[in-house]
Parts: C-alpha cells; structure tokens; sequence
C-alpha cells in the first residue's frame, strides 16, 4: 500500500469496475455494488455505490445516483451525488444537477438546474489533461 496522496477521483478506486463498452446499449434499472464507467449508452436508472464515470463517448438518458461522478459524455436527466462532481469540458448536461460538491472545466454544458448541498462554492477549472482518465 502506498502512502501516495490520491487527488483525482479515478485514482481512488481500488475495484475493478463495472464497464459499459461503446457501442453497446442498455435499458432498464441498474443497482451497481462498485463502480461503473459508461462508454457506450443507456437509457434508465441507476444507482451506484461507487463512482460513476461516463466517457466522452458515453451517454445517459434518464436518473443516475453516485456517490462521487465524472461526466465527460452526455447525460440527460437527473444526476445526484452525494460528495463530489467533476463536469469535463466535454461534457454536455440537460437536466438537474444535485453535488456536494462541483467542479466544471471551462467549455462543459450544462441546460437546466444546477444545486450545490454543501457549503463549497462551484469551481470552474481549465482541462489540462486529455482523454477521460
């Protein structure tokens, strides 16, 4: 084990997470125990223990629930986080937003309702990195 603080929220993970590969689709209720990271599309629910990431080829039409959420994809709908929300800047977001907390990269999308339910300000960044990792 390392002692090697671990600042970006896909460096947290330890699990092996649940995949959803481009160009496959889903619909209906997902449960995810662990993580899960979104490449192709869905059209449902889910709940995640984990994380949720969805890649800049992944999209989301319907209700997600995370505890901790990367969005670099599309998400239409409604998205509630318990902690943290990191908006890539090619994300693109229609609907309603609920964080602890929010970080949006300079040129992300976001067309409805953004909440913040702690007390941390929303804080914009610029994406020096790139890809989804």
């Amino acid at each position: 084990m390392t002692d090697t603080p671990r600042r970006r929220i896909v460096d947290r993970s330890a699990a092996t997470p649940t995949l959803l590969g481009y160009g496959t689709q889903l619909t209906g209720t997902l449960d995810c125990a662990g993580d899960l990271v979104v490449a192709g599309s869905a059209n449902g629910t889910v709940k995640v223990a984990g994380s949720v990431t969805i890649a800049d080829t992944g999209h989301w039409d319907g209700e997600i629930e995370a505890q901790v959420a990367i969005v670099a994809g599309e998400v239409i709908g409604i998205l509630t986080v318990i902690d943290k929300l990191e908006i890539r800047r090619t994300a693109r977001i229609r609907g309603t937003v609920r964080a602890k907390s929010i970080a949006i990269a300079t040129g992300a999308v976001v067309d409805g309702e953004m909440a913040v339910t702690g007390n941390a300000p929303v804080v914009q960044f610029e994406e020096r990195r790139n890809g989804t990792k």
